[in-house]
C-alpha cells in the first residue's frame, strides 16, 4: 500500500525526522489557508498523487508549456492560482503513463533555502535477506540518470534484521553522503530513525528525494514517499486509514476485496491462476507463443465459487481481453471446485469470449467431466503449453 507524501512526512516525523512544516488540501481554500499559517514568503505547492516525476510532469489540460506539479510561489495569489491550475486536473509524469492522474490533493509546505542535495532511501533486499539502505550525494529529480550514468555515485549499506541498526550503519550512511561534522552527527540519527520507522510500520520502501542540507547547516525532508507490506496491515490500522482509494486502479481495488492478487497489464489474453509462480509461468508462456497477458490474477489456495466469479468479472471488466486462460494445479484447491466455480461465473457473466481451461491435480478427472458436462464452450487444455496455443489460436481466430 502507499501513500501521500504529506501522510509519510507526518509518519516520519512523529520518529523525530525533520520536515518542513506543511499542510495538506483539498481545495483552493485550503490550500490558502495552509500557506496563511506558514512563515514566508517562500512557498510551495506540491500535487499528491501516488507517482514520482512530478515536478518534471505535465498537466494535459494546461498545454506542453504549463509548469509541472511541484511549483515555488512567491505569495499566497500564486499559491492561490496554482493551486487552481492543479486541482482538478490531469498530471502526466513519467510513472503515470499518458493517462495520467488526477489531482485531487495538495501539499503547501514552506520554501527552504537548499545547500545541497541527496538521496537516501530503504527497501527489503530480497537476494538477501536483509534491509538495504541507499544513499547518493546526487538527489533531486534526476537519480534515474545517476543511477544509469554514474552508479559509483550511489551506494548501499545492507542490515541484517536478526543484528538491527548498529552505529557503524549510520556511520557508513554518513560517510556515503560525504557528509561531516555536525551534518556527519545528525545523518547517523536520521538513519538511525529511519530504520526504527521501517521496521515498526512494516514498510516496503521509504524513498527520500531529496534529502537536503540547508543553508544553517540542518538536514530536512524535503520529499518522500512510502509504501507498505499489505500483509502486516492489520498491525497498523493507523497506517491503513491513510489508504487513498481513489489512487488507485478499481480493478485492482475490487480484486482486494476478495483477495485476490490482481495486476493489470496491455495485453489481451485474461489470465486465472492459483499460485504466483504459475501465474507468472502462464504469462511467459502466452508471450512465447505470440501473444500478450491482460493482466496477473492469482487466486490463491482455496478459491470458492464467489471468488472465481469475481476474478471473471475482473477479467473482463478489461475492454481489451479478447480471451481467457484458467490455469489451476490443484493441491489444496480440489479441480472438481474449481471446475463448478468456473461453470458457475461462466453462466454468471454471460461469457461471450474464448475459454481454455487447463487443470491438472487433485480430482482433476471429476473437474474435467464437470467442464465438459456444462453446455458451455469451454476448450479443455491437457498441459500448459497446449494451453497457451489454443488460447492464442482462439483470440486471432476471433480477431
Amino acid at each position: 500500500m502507499n501513500i501521500h507524501e504529506y501522510q509519510g512526512k507526518e509518519l516520519l516525523a512523529k520518529y523525530g525526522v525533520g520536515v518542513p512544516a506543511g499542510f495538506a488540501a483539498l481545495s483552493v481554500e485550503e490550500a490558502i489557508e495552509g500557506a496563511k499559517k506558514l512563515p514566508g514568503p517562500l512557498y510551495v505547492v506540491k500535487a499528491q498523487i501516488h507517482a514520482g516525476g512530478r515536478g518534471k510532469g505535465k498537466f494535459k489540460e494546461l498545454g506542453q508549456d504549463a509548469k509541472g506539479g511541484v511549483r515555488l510561489s512567491k505569495s499566497i495569489e500564486e499559491v492561490e492560482a496554482n493551486a487552481k491550475e492543479m486541482l482538478g486536473n490531469t498530471l502526466v509524469t513519467i510513472q503515470t503513463g499518458d493517462a495520467g492522474k488526477q489531482v485531487n490533493r495538495l501539499y503547501v509546505t514552506d520554501g527552504v533555502d537548499i545547500e545541497q542535495e541527496y538521496y537516501l532511501s530503504m527497501l527489503v533486499d530480497r537476494k538477501t535477506g536483509r534491509v538495504a539502505m541507499i544513499v547518493s550525494t546526487e538527489g533531486g529529480m534526476d537519480i534515474e540518470e545517476v543511477a544509469h550514468s554514474t552508479p559509483e555515485k550511489i551506494h548501499t549499506i545492507t542490515i541484517d534484521p536478526a543484528e538491527g541498526f548498529q552505529p557503524h550503519h549510520g556511520r557508513a550512511v554518513a560517510f556515503g553522503l560525504n557528509l561531516t561534522g555536525e551534518l556527519n552527527k545528525q545523518a547517523q540519527t536520521l538513519a538511525k530513525q529511519l530504520y526504527t520507522a521501517f521496521i515498526d510500520l512494516d514498510c516496503d520502501m521509504v524513498e527520500i528525494n531529496p534529502l537536503v542540507e540547508t543553508k544553517d547547516g540542518n538536514l530536512l525532508v524535503l520529499d518522500t514517499k512510502m509504501s507498505f507490506d499489505s500483509n502486516a496491515l492489520y498491525r497498523h490500522p493507523d497506517v491503513l486509514a491513510l489508504r487513498d482509494e481513489t489512487e488507485e486502479d478499481p480493478a485492482e481495488l475490487e480484486a482486494s476485496k476478495y483477495d485476490l492478487a490482481y495486476i493489470k497489464l496491455d495485453g489481451d489474453i485474461g489470465c486465472m491462476v492459483n499460485g504466483a509462480g504459475l501465474a507468472m509461468a502462464t504469462m511467459d508462456i502466452i508471450k512465447l507463443n505470440g501473444s500478450f497477458p491482460a493482466n496477473f490474477l492469482d487466486v490463491g489456495g482455496g478459491a470458492s465459487k464467489e471468488k472465481v466469479t469475481a476474478a471473471f468479472k475482473i477479467i473482463l471488466s478489461d475492454p481489451n481481453v479478447k480471451g481467457i486462460l484458467v490455469n489451476i494445479f490443484g493441491g489444496i484447491m480440489k479441480c472438481d471446485i474449481i471446475a463448478d466455480g468456473i461453470v458457475a461465473a461462466a453462466k454468471d457473466v454471460n461469457l461471450s469470449v474464448p475459454l481454455v481451461v487447463r487443470l491438472e491435480g487433485t480430482n482433476v478427472e471429476q473437474g474435467k467431466e464437470i467442464l465438459a458436462n456444462s453446455g458451455l464452450a469451454i476448450v479443455p487444455a491437457n498441459d500448459l503449453g497446449d494451453a497457451a496455443r489454443k488460447i492464442v489460436a482462439e483470440v486471432k481466430a476471433v480477431a
